[in-house]
């Protein structure tokens, strides 16, 4: 890479921002203003050098991109599900990026309806997506969603699934979730606040008013919780979730009865979590009642909601984590995690012959799909591997027989899974603690300390990274990489004890435990720091910021896309999207001890005069989770400091947010670009 190109240098603009006694200085805060002539000014010099330094790898990049994409199936469909009298269908068509949604009523063989053409909607939109889409109890009517920006603000319509015209409703700027009472006139829909994007108020829209006649059926007083509105699998009730961090609190109201008032169901008690399913004249609730920190089963009358009422299905497990359940006519189903690895029980309500379904691999994925439907015997699943692509099956839970309705195809005819080895291993961390890597590569891999490994992990909100196929990976074993995932503290992977351990006051366990990970990887000769690589995105990406200021010694090349790094200054601002929310999981700062402890592992405040690794850094202008400005000031600080001659990329998507483009090619271009920066800085060419 030349060095000769000089990079931007953010100007200074000192800021003192004083708490607690504590006196930092922000010289790039001035960055935090979208509307600033110069801040944009600012971003497109970034981008320019990023193209100026990485011109060289062009052609490269579009061969990576026209190889990956060339895997795909460009004219796929999902697989179809019944739902109230018609079959569902999602499909794409070759050389578009959207995709069409569809039905066909009571038979695959009966003529294709189009509800919604995505590639027509998107048509002139930098950015598009489709949300909240619900079809009304008499199939008449359709309620969706638009998001043109990618700050997932969104407008609901309305069409007509019968003559195909968009009826006059429109609710403007909401958060795109919407549901249909019974009466097939009645929608329920959440809206956030114009400021911090918190999801806040529930609201009913009756067709033909306008949104200025819409009722608000609930406001969510309290900051750190978010509401959204939902239905039944059995169609019997509407429920409002108010949920934050630790707590949550259902409302319900029958769907019958649209004019009625929501009751709650149990009153929010800080720390209990609970989730309820409606079956016959019973509800089934997942809870962390009674201590229950990986979750139980609980069961109570429709008429008595309350905790007091409930009685107990599964009991709770030390070594079990119930994630989830299904309910049929004749079989409860739960979704459980045993030992990092998915489990899915099947549970006759008869009361004989429980099992659990069969899976081999060490490093595979294993969940329920899409199963709108109660009097059935299929249960429809979905399952991976690292090296075997994703699987639809469906299983008849009465005589065990699956049928796999559709395994994702690789084309160009090269993939074949047998040259291919996954494996878990265990790493100690630095308190002892046992920590799973998912790892896979191309076989005859020699444990030399000579292969590219590149290590991913996001390790918060209690989100579990399972190992998954990816065919773009493929563009990178085949190349010699070595592709981990690191199963760290602060995610749920091996039950709820272990996100408990790696947030709040225990935060720095997620990015030692990464750390520890990266050491055993290079120990067991899978790689060295020479060739070491890390990755991670928003929660990730504080991650990122964390391991590169405390170890930046082990790792040649870091990315770190839409990485939340400037942590006291966010947590403070409670004006910014996310953030009242998000006490619970990283602390608040204005209470001193969480104050202290945040500013000793921000990525942003701890930048030092150090050698730091390789890195390319990714954002959107526009996005909503993780404000654009955090990376931009952190590469700016990080351009000052660093003592070493590495390259420092800032790649702004100046039309996206979060979750960058949004075309299904589209992503896979930001993906070339981040593969071309690891293989270039391997000087792997072909």
């Amino acid at each position: 890479m030349s060095k000769k190109i000089q990079p931007p240098i953010a100007k200074i603009i000192p800021k003192k921002l004083e708490k607690f006694g504590d006196v930092r200085i922000d010289n790039y805060y001035w960055l935090n203003d979208r509307e600033n002539p110069e801040v944009i000014d600012y971003l497109n010099k970034e981008n320019a050098y990023y193209k100026k330094m990485t011109a060289h790898t062009k052609a490269f990049q579009k061969e990576l991109f026209e190889e990956m994409k060339s895997r795909i199936k460009e004219d796929d469909e999902s697989v179809p599900y019944l739902y109230n009298g018609y079959y569902y269908i999602t499909r794409f068509e070759k050389g578009k990026n959207y995709p069409i949604y569809s039905r066909k009523k009571e038979s695959l063989s009966a003529r294709e309806e189009i509800l919604f053409d995505c590639n027509k909607l998107a048509k002139g939109q930098s950015y598009f997506q489709l949300g909240g889409l619900s079809i009304s109890p008499d199939n008449k009517l359709a309620v969706f969603s638009t998001d043109v920006v990618g700050r997932r603000i969104y407008d609901i319509q309305i069409k007509n699934l019968e003559t195909g015209k968009i009826l006059s409703d429109k609710i403007e700027k909401v958060s795109g979730n919407a549901v249909w009472a019974n009466d097939n006139k009645t929608i329920f829909y959440s809206s956030q606040d114009e400021v911090t994007l918190r999801s806040d108020k529930i609201l009913k829209h009756k067709l033909g008013s306008t949104q200025a006649d819409d009722v608000l059926v609930y406001f969510e007083k309290d900051e750190t919780y978010n509401v959204e509105v939902a239905k039944s699998k059995s169609r019997k009730y509407l429920a409002i979730e108010s949920g934050s961090t630790l707590t949550t609190e259902y409302q319900i109201l029958e769907a019958d009865n649209p004019d009625g008032k929501f009751r709650v169901f149990q009153k929010r008690i800080r720390g209990l979590e609970y989730s309820i399913n409606h079956y016959g004249d019973s509800f089934y609730i997942m809870t962390n009642a009674d201590k229950a920190t990986n979750f139980k089963l609980m069961k109570t009358l429709e008429t008595a909601t309350s905790k007091e009422n409930w009685t107990e299905v599964i009991s709770h497990r030390d070594d079990v984590l119930l994630e989830d359940i299904e309910i049929f006519k004749d079989f409860l189903v739960l979704e459980e995690r045993t030992n990092g690895l998915n489990k899915i029980r099947i549970m006759p309500w008869s009361g004989e012959g429980e099992y659990y379904l069969p899976f081999d691999s060490e490093t595979y994925t294993a969940y329920t799909s899409t199963n709108v439907d109660f009097d059935t015997d299929i249960l429809r699943y979905s399952y991976q591997s690292m090296t075997t692509p994703s699987s639809v099956i469906d299983f008849n839970m009465r005589t065990k027989i699956k049928e796999i309705k559709k395994e994702q195809q690789v084309l160009g005819g090269k993939f074949d899974k047998n040259n291919y080895t996954e494996e878990r291993i265990w790493a100690t961390a630095k308190d002892g603690t046992k920590v799973p890597i998912s790892v896979v590569y191309r076989n005859g891999l020699e444990k030399n300390g000579k292969n590219p490994l590149l290590l991913y992990a996001y390790g918060s909100y209690g989100h579990s990274m399972d190992a998954t196929f990816s065919s773009t990976r493929l563009s990178l074993l085949d190349r010699g990489f070595v592709f981990a995932i690191a199963h760290i503290r602060g995610g749920e992977d091996l039950g709820r004890q272990w996100y408990e351990d790696g947030k709040l006051l225990k935060k720095k366990n997620t990015f030692t435990d990464f750390i520890d990970c990266s050491k055993f990887v290079i120990e067991q000769g899978y790689t060295s720091s020479e060739h070491l690589y890390a990755e991670g995105g928003s929660a990730g990406g504080l991650l990122m910021g964390a391991i590169v200021n405390m170890a930046p010694e082990l790792y040649h090349g870091i990315i770190a896309q839409v990485p939340f790094v400037d942590v006291i200054t966010t947590m403070l601002d409670e004006s910014i999207p996310l953030t009242t929310g998000e006490y619970d999981e990283w602390g608040n700062p204005n209470v001193k001890k969480y104050y202290k402890y945040m500013a000793s592992y921000s990525p942003y405040d701890n930048v030092k005069k150090q050698k730091y690794p390789n890195m390319y850094v990714s954002t959107g202008l526009h996005d909503s989770q993780v404000q654009y400005w955090e990376p931009a000031k952190w590469v700016a600080k990080l351009r000052s400091e660093k003592a070493d001659d590495t390259v420092l990329f800032l790649d702004t998507n100046m039309d996206a947010g979060h979750g960058g483009a949004s075309g299904r090619f589209e992503a896979i271009k930001e993906l070339a670009k981040e593969y071309c920066f690891l293989l270039d800085l391997e000087k792997i060419e072909k």
